[in-house]
């Protein structure tokens, strides 16, 4: 077996014990469908009515930015299992094993894609309840699911380095958290940015989750896309080429 053969099929072995470690999770399971729902919920029927979106209801605004938050913070379920792994041990285990150092980032990051897209599934089920309605064709409709997708694998990285830098899995949730949270709020996910006060709008237009809410909202309900979409894609190149180096040079140096 070649050595891009051998690293494949140890990824998806990796990706698939991932995946079967949810179940027995709950919390994990909760923080995929029942927190994003909460959120969708709260947003809709108790700030809705406060919140002026011209030229929308506010559910329509409100659901492509709800999704990139939740899609974003997918990238926990990496963060917290990459922690466990090294302080149980279970990360020097794989090293003594005949198999590809890549296969356990790797296998990581890929198992986030099914999970986003689980909770992908569940979002726009509530919203489609909400009264969230697609106004574009299927295949853009389409390549703003592709471009979630690739914006929550780019995210996994960046939890993947966080993961690999903490000292626990608390620590590295109350990173992730910290660090990622008040960016989803400082954007156009919630609020129009022109409704913000200058200094906060200014960072709110050069803001990435900015520019992938919008990029959605133009794929999905036509609104003008400018440079948006193809912006959004090079920033998840970039997130990807900038920490994903970064968590394969922890990994080395935690599995050494």
């Amino acid at each position: 077996m070649s050595s891009l053969s051998m690293a494949v099929s140890d990824t998806l072995v990796l990706a698939g014990r991932n995946l079967k470690r949810i179940p027995r999770q709950p919390d994990l399971l909760i923080a995929y469908t029942v927190q994003p729902v909460m959120f969708v919920l709260l947003f809709v029927y108790v700030f809705g009515g406060a919140i002026q979106t011209p030229g929308f209801d506010y559910v329509d605004f409100l659901m492509p930015g709800i999704i990139v938050q939740s899609i974003a913070f997918g990238g926990f379920v990496t963060a917290l299992g990459l922690s466990e792994d090294v302080q149980k041990g279970l990360i020097d285990r794989f090293r003594s094993l005949p198999m590809s150092r890549s296969a356990v980032l790797a296998g990581r990051t890929s198992s986030d894609i099914l999970l986003n897209l689980l909770s992908l599934a569940v979002l726009l089920a509530v919203g489609f309840v909400a009264g969230f309605n697609f106004d574009s064709t299927i295949g853009k409709i389409l390549l703003g699911v592709v471009l979630l997708l690739f914006f929550g694998y780019a995210f996994s990285w960046v939890f993947a380095l966080v993961g690999l830098y903490s000292s626990s899995p608390e620590t590295a949730n109350s990173i992730g958290f910290t660090a990622i949270f008040p960016l989803t709020f400082a954007s156009s996910a919630f609020v129009p940015v022109a409704s913000m006060p200058n200094g906060l709008k200014q960072f709110a237009e050069v803001n990435p989750f900015t520019t992938v809410v919008d990029a959605v909202r133009s794929l999905w309900l036509g609104t003008p896309a400018n440079s948006d979409v193809w912006m959004a894609f090079l920033w998840c190149v970039v997130l990807i080429a900038i920490f994903a180096p970064l968590a394969v040079r922890r990994y080395r140096v935690v599995s050494a």
